[in-house]
């Protein structure tokens, strides 16, 4: 895969987009004393694309409101999409890492696009970065409809069904350590009427949070047991109303 086909664009700098695929467990080295990474351009880049698609959806959706544009740009740029898009353009094949770590734990290829995208603006401008993410990426590969009716913030789904319901939930912090990479590591426990029904794993607290989340909504979707159970305890509720406070953070 080369440079020009993920681009469609000859770069004026090709060491700027080499800089963006070097990952910082194999840094480039510099000069004698100095090594380089592309966590510089991800950070730039993870602003240059929050940018661009904003103005995207800004003029593709005029008549909706802050809150709709708002949660779907969160889909877009959201870590797991941003995986997807870099292997379907054929950037992880460029990506250089340490054989040592998982290519797949830390999201290195959605933190790479930034970085490349980063790249981009630096040598082309924002026009042209522009054109990039909206042609190559969003475009050719982003169902941008089907994307919208994801539901995604699966923490404030839960949040939201135990206020309607009022039922009482609690998201623990049970675990954080820091793994083979550096990289911290959180482990979130979700517990509803005394059960522990969520856990989710996350490289931040939030990320944690909502993968208990989401598996603990499929429990209360799917599992019939607890689903009595939650019927079993709205029904005393109802006779029994007692005041309580939703345990969240």
């Amino acid at each position: 895969m080369s440079l020009y086909k993920i681009l469609g664009f000859v770069p004026n700098d090709i060491r700027v987009y080499e800089l963006a695929l070097v990952h910082k467990s194999s840094p480039l080295k510099i000069d004698e004393n100095k090594w380089a990474n592309n966590e510089r351009l991800e950070y730039l880049g993870d602003a240059v694309l929050d940018l661009v698609v904003a103005d995207i959806l800004y003029r593709k959706y005029p008549t909706k409101r802050e809150g709709f544009l708002t949660n779907t740009r969160s889909k877009i740029v959201q870590r797991e999409t941003l995986d997807q898009l870099a292997v379907k353009i054929g950037l992880d094949k460029l990506v250089i890492f340490s054989t040592r770590m998982s290519s797949h734990s830390n999201h290195l290829y959605g933190n790479a696009l930034e970085a490349f995208i980063g790249a981009i603006y630096l040598d082309q401008g924002y026009d042209k970065t522009y054109r990039f993410i909206q042609e190559r990426l969003i475009r050719r590969h982003l169902n941008v409809e089907e994307l919208i009716r994801k539901e995604m913030n699966f923490k404030s789904n839960l949040i939201e069904w135990s206020q309607k319901n009022k039922i009482d939930i609690s998201f623990d912090l049970i675990e954080s350590f820091i793994d083979n990479e550096g990289n911290p590591v959180f482990q979130t426990a979700i517990s509803i009427l005394g059960e522990q029904i969520g856990i989710g794993i996350g490289f931040s607290k939030k990320e944690s949070q909502q993968e208990a989340a989401k598996m603990a909504l499929n429990r209360i979707r799917t599992d019939k047991s607890f689903q009595k159970k939650i019927s079993h305890y709205k029904q005393g509720y109802k006779t029994n109303p007692t005041p309580g406070s939703m345990g969240t953070e």
